[in-house]
């Protein structure tokens, strides 16, 4: 996939978290200097209290609700009984209306819990923000007990205890919110005791290529482009809708959602539950487009990695996603769905799609070779051939014009998305491959993938099948190669180095034989290496390594 840079997007630093302080004395927090609290007056604070709306502070809870319902027509309280939100619910939507105030919104959107269910929303967004710390007010005025008191009740000793049960209670769920809060703060920070030199550069290097890689779906272009994809769009949105009765009252999986497309397909075809989970900023249009498409009490949108994310459901019945990269494994994204399958779903679910083959054949290209290669050694009457250096060791994506490929496509990877492991997507596999006609020289190779959506986990793609023979029977399958329409992925294009040898012509007929190796560049990388072998008896033989990234 592309990855254009993203923006960064500037936040107000006049208040913000200190996710720097681990004492006591300034860990906002901290419960063990509490003590005898509760003797202190209810509506006496040692810090102000800062308004949801502005920078306006009050020295109580109430006197801040008070100005919230008068000039901003906002009533914490209701709002809180409406929703039945509990203490850390209460909190998530404080520290909700918060963000969106902070991100230029002063007309927060609090028609649905789940607009502010995400864990993200327990990370406070004010330093030492008191109304946090005083949330008992807020659950006093809107407890059912205080409405439906008898006036008769006794207010002593009676009111005492049941005031300390109530506080103890709220000490305790102030505590489990430190801890969940503390938990957040250190998978953001990451481990900051890496050991040093090496490992340090290398886990900073990788922070930022992932920072880099979620960066790049943040952005409009990427998912317009994906989303014109009609080959791709259509594939799934037929599949689901031509398969209604698999989706109906189901829990699905969409990892991966960006913009939410596949997510409102499946509910829109009957799924009980829909949980979408996305890394990118890109999370938070989806949520935006769900809601406009009514779809909210249906679709579930969670920012986060699949691996780090704690979903709603031990158990999902369908995963679907759309992972595929340049020649089906670049970026890596499949090792996520894996792990997405082995963890999430049930033992007879189904993965949306649920097949895919990996495809290589020869191309003959002189035109190609002329504006790539040819083309530096005399620009506009200058020799620039310095900028080959090095470039035979790059893939290209491109679309290659199906005249080009001069033989049957050889299949030399299935993967049953089912089944399939990790281990098993770094690989070297044999191909074999018949010219189909004459040539003055194999310039290159040219590999691809196609895509099958089998309505179960038992169904087989038979051998040597292609998407179009799969099409006639009904089966709903797509190719991204030259002989089928052109699609965001293209193909990609490994041109032979010819500096050294020169090709020579071969006759329809012959054979060429050879192994292609996956792997990736290093353990963590989404880069991917690929070499390939190749052998026309005394004809034309090499071998050559070219990296997508």
């Amino acid at each position: 996939m592309p990855t254009p840079p993203g923006p960064s997007r500037a936040v107000p630093q006049d208040r913000n978290y200190d996710s720097d302080s681990d004492s006591s004395a300034s860990d906002p927090l901290d419960l063990t200097a509490d003590a005898g609290w509760e003797d202190v007056e209810p509506d006496t604070l040692d810090d102000m209290v800062v308004s949801l709306f502005s920078d306006k502070e009050f020295p109580n809870v109430q006197s801040m609700q008070d100005d919230c319902k008068e000039h901003f027509n906002f009533d914490l309280v209701r709002v809180r009984k409406e929703f039945d939100l509990d203490f850390l619910g209460t909190i998530k939507l404080v520290n909700y209306i918060r963000t969106q105030v902070r991100d230029g919104n002063s007309k927060p959107d609090v028609s649905s819990s789940a607009l502010f269910e995400d864990e993200k929303y327990l990370k406070p967004v004010l330093e030492d923000d008191a109304l946090l710390y005083n949330l008992d007010d807020i659950l006093a005025d809107g407890s059912e007990d205080a409405e439906n008191a008898s006036t008769s009740e006794p207010t002593g000793a009676r009111r005492i205890q049941d005031l300390e049960v109530e506080l103890e209670r709220l000490r305790g769920e102030f505590a489990e919110y430190k801890m969940i809060v503390k938990r957040n703060l250190d998978k953001e920070l990451g481990d900051a005791a890496v050991a040093s030199g090496t490992a340090e550069s290398s886990n900073r290097g990788y922070q930022q290529a992932e920072s880099g890689y979620f960066t790049s779906y943040s952005h409009n272009s990427i998912h317009e482009t994906m989303l014109k994809d009609a080959v791709r769009t259509d594939a799934y949105r037929d599949f689901i809708y031509d398969n209604k009765s698999l989706f109906k009252d189901k829990v699905v999986l969409d990892v991966g959602c960006g913009t939410g497309i596949l997510s409102m397909f499946c509910a829109k075809a009957g799924a009980k539950m829909v949980i979408a989970v996305d890394n990118s900023d890109i999370i938070d249009k989806a949520k935006e487009i769900v809601y406009t498409n009514g779809l909210g009490d249906i679709v579930k949108c969670i920012r986060g990695k699949i691996e780090e994310v704690q979903l709603p459901v031990p158990k999902v019945d369908i995963i679907i996603s759309e992972w595929m990269g340049y020649c089906l494994l670049f970026e890596a994204m499949f090792d996520s769905i894996i792990w997405a399958r082995d963890h999430y779903l049930a033992p007879d679910g189904l993965l949306v799609p649920s097949h895919a083959t990996l495809e290589i054949a020869p191309i003959s290209d002189p035109d190609l070779i002329d504006s790539s290669i040819t083309f530096w050694k005399s620009v506009y009457g200058f020799d620039m051939s310095n900028m080959l250096l090095n470039i035979h060791d790059e893939a290209m994506v491109r679309s290659t014009k199906a005249s080009t490929v001069v033989a049957k496509s050889s299949t030399f990877l299935k993967l049953p998305l089912h089944t399939i492991t990790v281990e098993e997507l770094s690989f070297i596999k044999d191909f074999s491959v018949t010219l189909s006609e004459d040539i003055d020289a194999l310039d290159g190779w040219a590999v691809w993938f196609d895509i099958f959506f089998m309505p179960s986990n038992k169904s087989i793609v038979p051998d040597d099948v292609v998407p179009s023979d799969m099409k006639k029977q009904g089966i709903v399958a797509f190719t991204t190669g030259p002989d089928g329409p052109e699609t965001h992925w293209q193909q990609g294009v490994f041109l032979i180095n010819r500096e050294k040898k020169a090709g020579k012509p071969l006759k329809k007929g012959q054979v060429i034989t050879g192994q292609i190796e996956y792997r990736k560049k290093d353990e963590k990388s989404r880069c991917l290496d690929v070499k390939i072998q190749w052998d026309a008896t005394e004809l034309e033989t090499g071998v050559q390594e070219w990296s997508l990234s």
